[in-house]
């Protein structure tokens, strides 16, 4: 009984705060609107944020609470586990995938980096998804880039100068126009960019301006399964030819990451294409 008295006196108490702030709100917002039906869900809507929280009972809750999305969570998994996860799946020698590799593969990363990994999307794959990736140099963002002007700081400078910088521009041009109009985002796709084989890519004669216009720089996920270490990557050129032995090249910076920067300056690498389709994953190391 006691309680269902503390219910009323708290019903009385709110009920008679509403209409205070009701009058209140329509006096300070006269001319909020000339509708009435807009003017009822604005003077809702303000009342609503205005009103102090009042905890219900279980007997006067009447509606279910609205689900809270859960943030998406970053990988728990560590580099050794993912390189020992890899070790179990990949052919003892580099060669192009099977279709049920790939997929064993792809669930894999996928499960444990909380990332899509896809080796085909939109109906477009390249022409495999392990090989051997090897040393590029740095592309130029705009006209007039140079080595000297490169870097943020000095000591990315000190580390990745003397790798250079390529005579032309990237497959897709220059990053940006000038250095006045170079963005954020165009500084880290050279960065952290790769260059792979699209002409190879199983379509491309048939497709060639449908197939650059996917492919520029689309972002994938690159993995050097001896370490485990995963990074995002954008495609910025188009290369190394065949005869190099190699499948696709990686800057300066990604290089370094991936711990490929070895005598021959080329290793094994898993890529995949990423579902990214808003636009919400970063360029640049996964933290495992």
């Amino acid at each position: 009984m006691g309680n269902h008295s503390h219910y009323h006196h708290l019903k009385h108490k709110w009920l008679k705060k509403n209409k205070e702030l009701h009058e209140h709100i329509v006096l300070k917002h006269k001319d909020i609107s000339r509708s009435h039906r807009l003017k009822q869900h604005l003077i809702g809507g303000l009342m609503l944020a205005s009103t102090p929280f009042i905890a219900a009972t279980p007997a006067a809750a009447s509606t279910p609470p609205i689900p809270v999305p859960t943030p998406v969570q970053s990988s728990s998994i560590s580099r050794q586990e993912v390189a020992e996860l890899l070790k179990e799946k990949l052919p003892p020698n580099v060669r192009p995938l099977t279709p049920s590799e790939e997929e064993d593969i792809t669930s894999t990363l996928s499960k444990n980096l909380r990332i899509k990994v896809l080796p085909e999307l939109h109906g477009i794959r390249l022409n495999r998804s392990y090989g051997l990736i090897g040393q590029e140099q740095h592309l130029p963002r705009f006209v007039g880039d140079s080595i000297s002007q490169h870097f943020d700081s000095s000591d990315d400078a000190t580390i990745y100068a003397s790798y250079g910088m390529t005579p032309g521009r990237g497959a897709w041009g220059y990053f940006a126009n000038s250095k006045a109009e170079l963005t954020p985002e165009d500084n880290l796709r050279e960065k952290y960019y790769i260059a792979v084989q699209t002409f190879l890519a199983p379509g491309w004669n048939e497709h060639v301006s449908e197939y650059k216009d996917f492919f520029k720089y689309r972002k994938m996920l690159l993995v050097n399964p001896e370490n485990g270490k995963a990074i995002i990557c954008d495609i910025a050129d188009a290369g190394p030819g065949e005869s190099t032995g190699k499948h696709l090249g990686g800057s300066p910076e990604v290089m370094k990451y991936l711990e490929r920067v070895d005598g021959a300056q080329k290793g094994p690498v898993l890529y995949f294409f990423i579902d990214d389709s808003n636009a919400t994953i970063p360029l640049g190391p996964l933290t495992l």
